[in-house]
């Protein structure tokens, strides 16, 4: 019988909605507060960040939400992702477990990050922005939205977290080539960033800081919004074609996951594939256990406090309800640089804090140790930030193993590793710290 290894969907079975978790969410959100008045903040406060049909989509409780027809189109370009099923990594394993991961690789840009950065950028467009700012960490999220903004004409300016800057200097190349520039963050050209760099001169940076840096910028000029490619709720509902297109694939196999696995920095992978298979636990009674794995060097889900706190360093942003180490806390120079992020996205923190959803952490050598093992069994070489899922992928198959359990497991493939190589050959020279 032949094996079946990618699942495929056809664009015209593409979803032509997102899913919003808060409609089914047994427990609804605290609101965000106002940085200075500390009361519920209001959208017309987030107008000067955010076009307001971005706005409209942070606060909706509605359960689907139309994709315009020009995001679809654009879309098109990568989507619908294949679902791939891991026969040669069981067998390495040895296991009796199923796993599937879903690729969102494919993209242009390398990562799963432009399923939010072409909505973005098309509301941004629809309302008349011209320039456009951000930050990144290890390069996936400014790529992707260096590749939207060049669609609609918007100008994008990145701030790339310093240490990422100078392990990845072909993220910066891509960035470029989609007409985006790209500052090392933090830099003298932000109140913030010279007085971090005043505190500590050698400061590598962190996404806090990245973000104070573009907050400043979109907030003191007019003709500019800023854009977030994690945490707040609109990014996430964008993710969720990810797991919506997956349902579908997996409709097709006969299989249901009965664990689904992300990598975590904010949480718009893990939500985007784990939220349209939780709908079921809420609705239907399904049992879907569904982790979200961080680096051992930023574990704000297993090791931070549920609290208030800005989003940012500096302060600038509004209060979240979140899992957080602390708005100053600046991680380790791990080579994930997604996951250098303090906090956790108030969705995920909700359903974390009602044990809707379970945390782990991976340390940096742990993750590249699976990182390898899972491109020696399959090819595909990983992210650093997806190979903490893939670590944890596969101490679940070997738990199934020990059990005997043939568990369906599901993971999100969210970015290749083919610019992070300097990583790798620190990993074959033993020169990787653990952390």
């Amino acid at each position: 019988m032949t094996k079946i290894r990618k699942i495929q969907l056809n664009e015209r079975d593409m979803p032509k909605q997102w899913y919003n978790i808060q409609a089914d969410m047994p427990n609804p959100l605290l609101p965000l507060l106002h940085p200075g008045t500390k009361q519920p903040i209001q959208p017309g406060d987030l107008e000067a960040l955010f076009p307001m049909a971005l706005i409209q989509q942070e606060v909706s409780t509605e359960r689907f939400i139309d994709i315009p027809d020009e995001v679809l189109d654009l879309y098109r370009l990568y989507r619908p992702t294949p679902v791939h099923r891991a026969y040669n990594l069981e067998k390495m394993l040895d296991t009796p477990a199923k796993i599937y991961y879903k690729n969102e690789s494919v993209s242009p840009p390398g990562s799963h990050k432009p399923n939010t950065a072409i909505p973005q950028a098309y509301y941004s467009y629809k309302e008349g922005v011209k320039k456009m700012t951000t930050e990144t960490g290890a390069g996936q999220w400014g790529s992707a939205l260096s590749f939207a903004t060049n669609f609609f004409g918007i100008e994008c300016k990145v701030f790339m977290v310093k240490v990422s800057y100078q392990q990845k200097p072909y993220r910066k190349s891509m960035m470029n080539l989609w007409n985006g520039s790209v500052i090392p963050s933090p830099s003298m050209e932000t109140n913030a960033g010279r007085a971090f760099l005043a505190e500590d001169p050698e400061c590598p940076g962190s996404l806090g800081i990245a973000i104070s840096e573009a907050i400043e910028v979109a907030a003191t000029n007019e003709d500019t919004k800023y854009s977030l490619g994690s945490v707040l709720n609109h990014v996430l509902l964008h993710q969720t074609i990810i797991g919506l297109e997956t349902v579908k694939q997996l409709e097709m196999t006969g299989d249901f996951p009965d664990l689904i696995i992300g990598p975590f920095g904010g949480g718009s992978n893990f939500g985007g594939l784990s939220f349209p298979f939780l709908r079921y636990n809420f609705t239907e009674g399904k049992k879907t256990r569904c982790i979200a794995v961080e680096s051992a060097s930023c574990p704000k889900l297993t090791k931070g406090k549920f609290e208030y706190d800005f989003g940012d360093t500096a302060g600038m942003t509004p209060l979240i309800p979140m899992y957080t180490l602390g708005h100053k806390f600046i991680p380790p120079a791990i080579h994930a640089g997604g996951l250098r992020y303090h906090g956790a996205g108030a969705i995920v923190s909700q359903l974390l804090k009602d044990k809707l959803i379970e945390a782990r952490s991976v340390d940096q050598t742990e993750s590249f140790e699976a990182a390898v093992t899972f491109a020696r069994a399959e090819g595909m070489i990983p992210a650093p930030e997806t190979s903490h899922a893939i670590a944890q992928v596969i101490k679940e198959a070997m738990i199934a193993k020990e059990e005997g359990i043939a568990k369906t497991i599901l993971f999100n493939f969210s970015g290749h590793g083919l610019l992070d190589m300097g990583a790798y050959d620190e990993y074959f020279a033993h020169n990787l710290k653990v952390q």
